[in-house]
């Protein structure tokens, strides 16, 4: 009798593989955005990925999950067709995760910036000219192979010593949205908006304090002066607009699509 139920159990279970291996080698390979009409999504809960996915493709399905690393994971076990979410985000997670890749046609496309107070049209200003010099003497080319390689994870941040003869520049960030802001492996926030933020305070003759809060913080956190600037892959908008001031684009993204090889 116990033989029975065991042999019962192991054909049940080989059902069960085979049911889920079916289902995943019925997925159609995706090499063109295009393909994904009609598909299946997995997006993080709490975001709008899933509204701007649907400004796209009106017939698209949706599968939720904690977090954008958890809807990528599905999309590598084959759970579902695609996972939406910011493109540099989903380049770090690709190139960390085998069998993954990004599409290289947008959904959305978005320009990212940092944001100052309103009346801060001067700290604008040492931003925008910290961005223009980096990208014209190859600084900038240099950073993005840096926090964005191919595969693997980022490097290390180099060092960028800064004097604080003028005082501390307060910088906002969510260190939640790697490789722009997130913790290392020494519990140290760093990222490509982190690096530009030293240079805009050495440029001023300023230290850096970096303030890590909930995305969602930051605005109101700078609007009420408690740090000067902020930056954690944030999207220009004319909603935020209304209550910021932006600098002028540093990368250029959006909404992409993540697949499996």
């Amino acid at each position: 009798m116990q033989k029975r139920m065991f042999n019962a159990v192991c054909i049940g279970l080989i059902f069960t593989a085979l049911l889920m291996l079916s289902a995943c080698s019925k997925r159609e390979k995706v090499t063109h955005l295009q393909q994904l009409s009609g598909k299946q999504f997995a997006v993080p809960t709490g975001t709008v990925a899933d509204k701007l996915v649907l400004s796209k493709f009106p017939d698209a399905k949706f599968q939720y999950f904690n977090s954008v690393l958890d809807a990528a994971l599905a999309v590598q076990a084959g759970k579902t067709d695609a996972a939406a979410y910011d493109e540099p985000i989903l380049r770090n997670i690709a190139a960390k995760n085998k069998g993954l890749t990004v599409l290289p046609e947008l959904i959305t496309k978005d320009n990212y910036g940092f944001a100052v107070q309103t009346n801060r049209q001067d700290l604008k200003q040492a931003i925008d000219l910290v961005v223009s010099d980096l990208k014209k003497n190859g600084t900038y080319d240099a950073m993005l192979q840096r926090w964005l390689p191919k595969a693997g994870s980022p490097a290390p941040m180099p060092e960028i010593k800064l004097t604080g003869s003028k005082g501390v520049l307060k910088f906002g960030t969510s260190a939640v949205t790697e490789p722009f802001s997130f913790m290392d492996a020494s519990h140290t926030v760093v990222g490509l908006d982190i690096e530009i933020a030293r240079y805009v305070a050495r440029k001023l003759d300023m230290t850096l304090e970096v303030v890590n809060m909930d995305f969602g913080a930051m605005i109101p956190a700078l609007t009420a002066g408690k740090v000067d600037m902020i930056g954690a892959c944030i999207t220009i908008t004319d909603e935020r607009a209304k209550k910021v001031l932006f600098s002028e684009p540093y990368y250029v993204g959006g909404i992409a699509a993540l697949v499996r090889e």
